[in-house]
């Protein structure tokens, strides 16, 4: 039997990062003798984060206290430096950073397995998804994650999660890693590695882990605050649930206009959670100290918010007036128990300068084609007619995949994954991938019958008009490339798509129910979302690119930049869906 000892440890952590390496502006509400302002301050970014995470390193060693720097999930999406370098720049700078594990989240599995393959090959620490089952991963595969041993996945053999264990002289701590089950609902992890659900095998985990002999453990959660919250309820003898997904700042920060749920390091029965906001804007750190038999006996703990020393009047950085209230607001921060105010670390910014900033900077300028005229962006077409630029990311969609020899004869588009109507004049890499369609969502090809297709127009159709008790909103409305169809409300449910026809060889035949026709959509349609289940009833399983949406629209608008106005030799797409 073991000699268990104390220990005292430090824990810093982060969640949802999302590719926001650089500082961002953030506004703050603050009463200063009775007055409101609402000053601009730069705030996180990943070379502040280091600069406060060595520090905090620096004070544990002086304190005799072990460091552990964790990472609760979803580094992937976000900004530029995502759409142009995926996980590679993330990669990069979290090993700067010297993270000691990560969790894998939800959007590290937006371009399905392959990302995360790269990126774990890439990393020099562990990623944690215990309730990952990789055992039937398929052999042919070129980048395949089971045989990458710093991925710590779900052991089929015990049931459980294997986990990572960290010795401190004589006492160990065992850190496991869990994410969200329903994966497939919000991601595209591929159809061989599915996941196993998160709290049975949290309590079979812990279990072993205890039966191992370790009482200090540690669980890194991609769960969400909610899920955190119950599981310290049903599971006992975890000491800290380190969280994200929720993007949940623990801690007051109201007098400065933050919105908080509870406080930092909230307490269910013996657990602590933690979870500390998003996007690199803040640091959660914990000293934690255990007693002999792995009980937490003290927690002292908060989530900090990094800003830089200048404050501004407004978003464009307009230095103010030294008048007494910026100075009282600069001193009320620089007071602020949950503010640090951090200089930027020189190694961090070097690698962000040197690798990835210059690029960005040239994407952020680079042209892709001049707008002559507005491109005008609604959801559900009106008086003015509908979306100009859906009907175009539809037929982005239709040009990728037939120059990839995918044979392809419609594109469909969900309205709400296009963000913004464009302006005349310059349209740059930045604009296309950092606004109008930010997601780096990847497109897919599949096989549907004609019926299964009037079936899922008509079903996203219906949504986005609310005529579904459970209408999700316009997001759905189906933009169309190479199909031409009438809808028609007032007929009964079934029979709303009127005249369906798809373009072929320059002309326009009618669908028949029974013939199995291809098409191209996002892998988020491609999962049935909003009013699209009937596209699930594919007559085999679709397949989903590496292009994303963006990508797709760069390419064509590079290929065929005369094709930025639909008229120009473009097949008509349906817009007289009679709404009436």
């Amino acid at each position: 039997m073991h000699h268990h000892q104390p220990l005292s440890m430090t824990i810093a952590h982060l969640n949802d990062t999302h590719s926001y390496f650089e500082p961002s502006s953030l506004q703050l509400e603050l009463t200063v003798r009775h007055e409101k302002i609402s000053p601009y301050v730069s705030a996180g970014g990943f070379a502040r984060i280091a600069t406060r995470v060595n520090q905090l390193k620096g004070e544990a060693r002086s304190d005799e206290r072990h460091f552990l720097l964790l990472h609760a999930g979803d580094c992937f999406q976000g900004t530029l430096y995502f759409s142009l370098f995926r996980g590679e720049a993330n990669a990069t700078l979290l090993n700067e950073l010297g993270v000691d594990a990560m969790v894998l989240g939800n959007h590290e599995l937006d371009l399905g397995n392959e990302a995360v393959a790269h990126f774990a090959r890439n990393i020099d620490f562990p990623l944690l998804a215990g309730n990952w089952d990789l055992s039937q991963e398929l052999q042919e595969k070129p980048h395949r994650l089971s045989e990458q041993n710093n991925v710590y996945r779900y052991d089929v053999r015990q049931q459980t999660a294997q986990w990572l264990v960290r010795e401190y002289g004589q006492e160990s701590v065992a850190i496991f890693g869990l994410t969200l089950d329903r994966m497939d609902d919000i991601s595209n992890p591929d159809a061989d590695t599915p996941f196993v659900a998160a709290l049975d095998v949290a309590h079979r985990t812990v279990k072993a882990i205890q039966d191992s002999g370790i009482n200090k453990i540690i669980l890194l959660s991609h769960l969400g605050y909610e899920v955190d919250l119950q599981l310290a309820e049903s599971v006992t003898g975890i000491s800290l649930i380190v969280g994200g997904h929720s993007h949940v700042l623990q801690g007051d920060l109201a007098d400065i206009g933050l919105s908080c749920e509870d406080p930092y390091g909230i307490r269910v029965k013996e657990t602590y959670i933690v979870q500390a906001g998003c996007h690199a804007l803040a640091l959660g750190h914990c000293h934690i100290d255990f007693d002999v038999s792995g009980k937490v006996v003290r927690f002292q703990g908060r989530n900090e918010l990094l800003i830089g020393r200048r404050l501004f009047v407004d978003a464009a950085r307009q230095s103010p007036g030294s008048d007494w209230r910026h100075q009282h607001a600069c001193d009320y921060l620089e007071q602020h128990p949950l503010i640090c105010v951090c200089g930027k670390d020189s190694r961090i910014q070097d690698i962000l300068n040197s690798h990835y900033l210059p690029v960005v900077r040239q994407q952020q300028t680079k042209e892709v084609v001049t707008l002559t005229q507005p491109l005008f962006h609604t959801r559900i077409p009106g008086e003015n007619g509908g979306s100009e630029i859906a009907p175009l990311v539809a037929r982005a969609f239709f040009y990728a995949m037939h120059k990839r020899e995918h044979p392809v004869q419609f594109a469909v588009h969900n309205a709400g994954a296009v963000r913004c109507s464009l302006p005349t004049g310059i349209l740059t890499v930045a604009d296309i991938a950092g606004n109008l369609l930010p997601f780096a969502i990847p497109i897919g090809v599949y096989y549907v019958t004609g019926a299964t297709l009037k079936s899922f127009l008509e079903g996203a159709i219906d949504n986005a008009l609310g005529y579904r008790a459970e209408s999700t909103g316009t997001g759905s409305y189906p933009y169309c490339y190479g199909l031409d169809f009438h809808y028609q409300a007032e007929m009964p449910a079934g029979e709303r798509i009127q005249e369906l026809k798809v373009h072929q060889d320059g002309n326009w035949i009618s669908v028949c129910d029974s013939s199995v026709y291809c098409g191209t959509s996002s892998a988020y349609t491609m999962k049935g979302k909003e009013g699209y289940e009937a596209i699930l009833e594919m007559v085999q399983p679709g397949m989903v690119s590496n292009v994303s949406m963006a990508d797709a629209l760069i390419e064509m608008l590079q290929d065929k930049p005369d094709w930025i106005h639909l008229s120009d030799g473009a097949v008509p797409t349906a817009q007289a869906h009679d709404l009436a």
